[in-house]
């Protein structure tokens, strides 16, 4: 495999754009990262600790996945307290000095929010509960039964079985569109929507960067309850009686985007702040644009086009990037090939024997593309999904859905740091889920030693995508996808990067028309211009 190069000159005109425009942001998964107190569970010293090899990559930013307080039903998408943190993951100064130390190796913080549901042992909810008439009475989404007993509309919760769950203390039902124990707010409430911003400034008061909006689009519902229509079949397998409906009455509703532009603002007031929407769905597109249009929305959004998808192909890189063209009014997309929900990318895109190269060919393409970037924890490492018996299984989804859901778990494994040592550096105690022996093999620290190995190459590829602007902010053009090959050009201020890849595991000729001259940028497994070996990627910087 060809090395890669690693420009050191800063990207021109960086200091014109907010920081978040073309970044490279990583995922963090709290419990899976680096247990510092020995309790088998990752928490904010850890992170803390672990933060250098962040810094290492060449990222901007971290995301933190959920570490408020919480029941842990949903592993922290069950907030219990929006100001606080869980005491498995530490303290309030813990997050202080956490911010403190990113701050100093140069990289920006962003988390997560939480605001489309919270925790039934959530304050709100424990008094919203107890009567029609408290003052949080109408925080959340209450509807009486129909005439025969039966919730008020057909609604299905993501996780299976009705969005509706009966409470006896008011004789109505609630609203869940995930777990039984994730009671949906009312957002259409201003007084719910002036609580959540509360939350957000609380964070931003703690020097906060950027927040990831969980299932935004879940936010407000349908207060007329009207049944969702059924959803026409398209011959997959449906496993869940979500999959069944077309989702429009639970979710979707228009007034989000009024509550959008109040996140934005209370966000420009603390200047540069970084706004992400993770939307999913039948509509996701749609709402994805929608919620990112102009200068009063979200900056950017991310849907689950390559999260799901079980196969990389030109086609679905096109179909990605032409969704979203660098025209006026459109908002900036941000892309991730994995994280904490989606299998990992090398485990259903290829086969074991080819993960080492596929790899590499896949860390170009991510860092070639349009938006924003987001690499999840060990994604670096080339880890896989591991397969975690019944027995050993956290993920409440997967356990509902036995067997016909893969398990969310195979992907949150905790990271290997050592490849010595039965719990690979994670932790001194019993790690919460198991490691995986094939991920063990693949420890940063033996990647450290090793100048050809995928955490270097990820380095340098980081680094080229600083130096060159085409890479970070340039416009995307097209010009060949194939069944296996897919070239593009990116372009800005009058330079251009070209990156052809072929991502079959067979040799595949250059495609006729592509410039071959310019300099090699990067190169791998074998790749040269006119030369595509299986899984071989390039860029070439164009000349004039």
């Amino acid at each position: 495999m060809n090395p890669a190069t690693a420009p050191a000159q800063p990207a021109p005109n960086a200091d014109d754009l907010p920081w978040w425009r073309g970044a490279a942001i990583y995922q963090i998964y709290p419990r899976s990262f680096q247990d510092a107190n020995g309790d088998g569970i990752g928490d904010l010293p850890g992170i803390t600790e672990r933060l250098y090899h962040v810094a290492a990559l060449g990222v901007d930013a971290i995301w933190v996945s959920p570490f408020f307080t919480s029941p842990m039903r949903d592993f922290g998408y069950d907030v219990a307290d929006y100001c606080d943190v869980d005491p498995i993951f530490g303290t309030l100064a813990d997050f202080d000095r956490m911010v403190a130390r990113a701050h100093e190796l140069g990289l920006k913080v962003t988390i997560d929010q939480v605001y489309a549901h919270t925790s039934d042992q959530h304050p709100w909810f424990e008094e919203s509960r107890q009567n029609r008439t408290n003052p949080r009475a109408d925080w959340y989404v209450w509807a009486d039964p129909q005439e025969d007993g039966a919730p008020p509309s057909n609604w299905q919760s993501v996780f299976g079985g009705p969005a509706w769950t009966w409470d006896a203390r008011r004789c109505q039902y609630y609203l869940h569109n995930f777990l039984s124990s994730q009671p949906q707010i009312n957002a259409h409430n201003p007084a719910v929507q002036e609580a959540l911003l509360g939350v957000m400034q609380f964070w931003l008061d703690r020097g906060v960067d950027g927040f990831r909006i969980d299932a935004l689009n879940f936010l407000m519902h349908d207060p007329a309850l009207r049944n969702n229509p059924p959803a026409p079949y398209d011959g997959r397998r449906r496993t869940r009686p979500f999959d069944y409906q077309l989702k429009i009455y639970n979710q979707s509703h228009p007034g989000i985007v009024g509550f959008i532009e109040r996140l934005r603002a209370l966000c420009d007031r603390y200047g540069a702040v970084f706004t992400l929407a993770e939307v999913g769905g039948d509509l996701a597109e749609t709402e994805m644009q929608q919620y990112t249009a102009g200068d009063a929305r979200l900056n950017s959004a991310y849907g689950f086009d390559f999260l799901y998808a079980d196969r990389l192909t030109p086609e679905l890189v096109v179909q990605t990037q032409s969704r979203w063209p660098d025209a006026p009014g459109t908002g900036w997309p941000s892309w991730a090939f994995e994280n904490h929900d989606a299998p990992r990318a090398l485990t259903r895109w290829c086969a074991t024997e080819h993960a080492d190269a596929f790899a590499r060919m896949k860390a170009i393409l991510l860092a070639s593309l349009r938006g924003n970037i987001i690499i999840y924890q060990g994604e670096e490492l080339g880890l896989t999904q591991v397969d975690i018996p019944f027995e050993q299984i956290q993920d409440p989804e997967a356990i509902a859905n036995w067997p016909l859901t893969l398990s969310r778990d195979g992907a949150r494994t905790p990271m290997p740091w050592q490849a010595q040592g039965e719990q690979g550096g994670f932790t001194t105690g019993t790690p919460w889920l198991p490691h995986g022996a094939e991920n063990h093999a693949r420890a940063a620290d033996r990647q450290e030693a090793d100048p050809s190995s995928l955490l270097h190459f990820t380095r340098s590829l980081l680094a080229l995508r600083k130096a060159h602007s085409a890479l970070r902010r340039g416009d995307f053009t097209v010009l060949h996808a194939g069944p296996d090959v897919l070239a593009f050009r990116r372009e800005a201020e009058g330079t251009g990067v070209i990156c052809v890849l072929n991502m079959s595991a067979q040799a595949a000729a250059w495609p006729a028309g592509v410039p071959l001259s310019g300099a090699v940028l990067v190169s791998a497994n074998g790749a040269l211009p006119g030369q595509l070996p299986p899984f071989a990627a390039i860029l070439l910087e164009e000349r004039d």
